[in-house]
C-alpha cells in the first residue's frame, strides 16, 4: 500500500472535525494572546504615566488646571503647587477608607488659594478611635498663610444610598464641597494628595508612590501561545498512533516498536539489576 494512501484515515471527518476544532482552539489562543499583550502594553504605558507624573516639579495648580472642573486622567499623580489658608472650619471626614487592613477615616480640608479659590486636600489616613465609629483625633492643619504641594487625583462619584454623619461624607464627592462652599470657586475635576506643606503640621498617614507592577500579563499571552501548541503536538500525536495501529506492517512502524520494546526490556533489566543490589545488600 502506498505511504498516500496509509495516511488516507487523516482525511476522515472524524479527524477532519478533530482539525477544525484545532483551529478554532487556536484562534481562540490567538486572540486571548493577543488581548494579554495589549493588557500588558497598556499596564507599562501606565507605570510610565505615573513615574513621570509623580517625579515632575510641583506647578502653580493654575497653571495645571485651566478651570475648576479640568482634570485629566493624564494628570493624576502630577504635583500642583499651592499658596494661601486652610478652611480648618469646613473640613470633612471621608469615612470607610481602609489602610493595611484597619478601618479609617481620610482628612479632607479645603484650602482657599491666594485667588480666592478652593482646592480640596486629602492630608492623610487616621484610624477609628478605639470606643466610637470616630477618630480618637484628627490632626489639625497650619494656622494662617501656608503653601501646599498635593498631588492630583480624579473625584469619586456619589453612591445613592450611602449617607454619613454630620462632619462625615460617604465618598469624595467634590462637587459636595461646592454646594456647601460655592459652585463658582471650588475644583471639582480634582482633588490633592498632601504631600507637603510648609508650615509643616501633624497629617495623617499620607499618601506614597503607587506600587508599579506589569502584572502576569506577558506569562499569560505566552501560556496561551503555548496551549496552541499543545494542542497542535497533541494532534499530531493522535494521528502517529492511529497510524501505527492501522499500519503495523509498515517497516518504519516494525522498526519504532522493535527500539520501544528494547528500551523497554533495557528498564527491566535494570531495575532488576537494582532490585538484586538491594537484596544483595541487605543480606550483607
Amino acid at each position: 500500500m502506498s505511504g498516500e494512501r496509509r495516511w488516507r484515515f487523516a482525511l476522515s471527518k472524524r479527524w477532519l472535525g478533530y482539525l477544525g476544532l484545532l483551529i478554532v482552539f487556536a484562534i481562540a489562543c490567538g486572540f486571548l494572546s493577543h488581548w494579554q499583550f495589549e493588557r500588558r502594553d497598556e499596564r507599562v504605558s501606565e507605570n510610565a504615566r505615573i513615574t513621570g507624573n509623580f517625579d515632575r516639579e510641583p506647578v502653580p495648580i493654575e497653571s495645571e488646571l485651566a478651570s475648576l472642573d479640568a482634570f485629566s486622567i493624564n494628570q493624576e499623580w502630577t504635583p500642583v503647587l499651592l499658596q494661601g489658608r486652610y478652611l480648618t472650619d469646613e473640613q470633612l471626614l471621608a469615612r470607610s477608607r481602609p489602610h493595611n487592613g484597619l478601618p479609617g477615616f481620610e482628612i479632607l480640608t479645603p484650602f482657599e488659594t491666594q485667588d480666592g479659590r478652593v482646592f480640596i486636600v486629602n492630608r492623610g489616613w487616621i484610624p477609628t478611635g478605639d470606643a466610637q465609629d470616630s477618630p480618637d483625633h484628627v490632626p489639625a492643619p497650619p494656622e494662617g498663610d501656608a503653601t501646599v504641594v498635593a498631588r492630583l487625583k480624579p473625584g469619586e462619584p456619589e453612591i445613592p444610598g450611602r449617607s454619613a454623619p454630620a462632619g462625615q461624607i460617604a465618598t469624595i464627592h467634590l462637587p459636595q464641597f461646592a454646594e456647601e462652599l460655592g459652585a463658582d470657586r471650588v475644583y471639582t475635576g480634582a482633588y490633592g494628595l498632601l504631600s507637603a506643606e510648609r508650615p509643616s503640621a501633624e497629617t495623617g498617614v499620607l499618601t506614597t508612590k503607587p506600587a508599579l507592577d506589569e502584572g502576569n500579563h506577558l506569562s499569560y499571552a505566552f501560556q496561551w501561545i503555548i496551549f496552541a501548541i499543545i494542542a497542535l503536538l497533541g494532534l499530531i500525536f493522535g494521528l502517529r498512533a492511529e497510524y501505527r495501529d492501522r499500519n503495523p506492517d509498515d517497516p518504519k512502524v516494525r522498526e519504532a516498536l522493535a527500539r520501544e520494546r528494547e528500551r523497554a526490556g533495557r528498564r527491566r533489566r535494570t531495575d532488576a539489576e537494582i532490585e538484586d543490589e538491594l537484596l544483595d545488600r541487605a543480606g550483607a
